[in-house]
């Protein structure tokens, strides 16, 4: 039996292929050593329509519900990362605009964007290097390193030391656990509860939150902020499990890249990366049950505990 693999991996070595969802100019070269902010391709996208697929993006068949999760109204103006709709849910997924552009129209599940010129940047992702250009798309970056792949994220990256709040997997982050020797810095904490954490991270301004969990109704304020935001385990109140837990509270002060990317329906998933001086090997995306298997419990009330595989039933 094949099952899909949430890595948490001390050391393995990352490829990754970014590339821009149209033709464009790739601003790399083979062999460069990027951050995971950095631009890598970009492309220029004139003014004229767009139509979003609303049900699709959603993953949603019928016409009337993908309508009802749509945010917003004929005539708005949009800028690219506006939020468009957004699916309610354990796994919300979210539409955004992806570029910048004023909504013409709303019907059978499609909105119609007038779209400004604008520009499509993609970014690295991770640090790391540069082995192959994908022409007039973008590039192969690999790197060598402890990666912890999240169940959630609100698709922004950056990279930044890594900084612990959490004494515990489970432990609450709050207002007063945030000041000003934190700026720039990646926190990883336990569990939040508070929108008013989340913005206060962006006001510092953090480079990165990993969180276990959250409590849903944060989302929107979540998706809102332009730093990244990272759950290691879902919504709710979930403590982190212990690998992960043990991984990030040994890498303190270390350098860590956050792509905040959540796209199921595309495969993509958040993805943490702690750059190491080591080489890795490249892990399996799929593996088979057997005997003494580590496996991460996906379900309640156990989710993201991590135990030994015995036997199917």
């Amino acid at each position: 039996m094949l099952a899909p693999v949430t890595h948490i991996l001390p050391l393995t070595n990352i490829r990754r292929a970014r590339t821009l969802p149209m033709a464009g100019r790739v601003m790399v070269r083979s062999g460069q050593k990027v951050n995971a902010e950095d631009v890598i391709a970009q492309a220029v996208v004139p003014s004229g329509h767009m139509v979003l697929d609303i049900r699709r993006g959603l993953g949603i068949t019928q016409i009337s519900a993908a309508e009802r999760c749509i945010v917003r109204q004929q005539g708005d103006r949009l800028e690219k990362g506006d939020v468009i709709a957004e699916s309610g849910g354990l796994f919300a997924r979210i539409v955004r605009a992806p570029v910048d552009g004023e909504i013409i129209s709303i019907g059978a599940g499609q909105v119609l964007l007038r779209t400004r010129t604008s520009i499509v940047d993609v970014q690295a992702g991770f640090s790391g290097t540069v082995t192959d250009i994908i022409q007039d798309q973008g590039a192969v970056i690999e790197a060598n390193g402890a990666l912890i792949q999240g169940v959630w994220g609100n698709g922004a990256i950056d990279s930044g030391l890594l900084i612990l709040v959490a004494h515990a997997p489970d432990e609450e982050i709050t207002r007063q656990n945030l000041d000003v020797s934190m700026r720039g810095g990646v926190v990883m904490a336990g569990h939040c509860a508070n929108a008013d954490v989340l913005r206060a991270g962006g006001e510092l301004p953090l480079r990165g939150l990993i969180l276990a969990s959250m409590t849903a109704d944060l989302i929107p304020t979540a998706s809102s902020l332009n730093y990244p935001i990272f759950l290691v385990e879902g919504f709710g109140k979930l403590p982190m499990n212990d690998m992960a837990y043990r991984l990030l509270s040994t890498s303190e002060k270390r350098d860590v890249s956050i792509n905040a990317a959540f796209n199921p329906a595309a495969g993509e998933r958040p993805e943490l990366i702690i750059p190491l001086p080591a080489v890795g090997q490249m892990a399996p995306e799929t593996d088979t049950f057997s005997q003494g298997k580590t496996v991460r419990i996906q379900g309640a009330p156990y989710a993201g505990r991590i135990g030994s595989f015995i036997q199917a039933r």
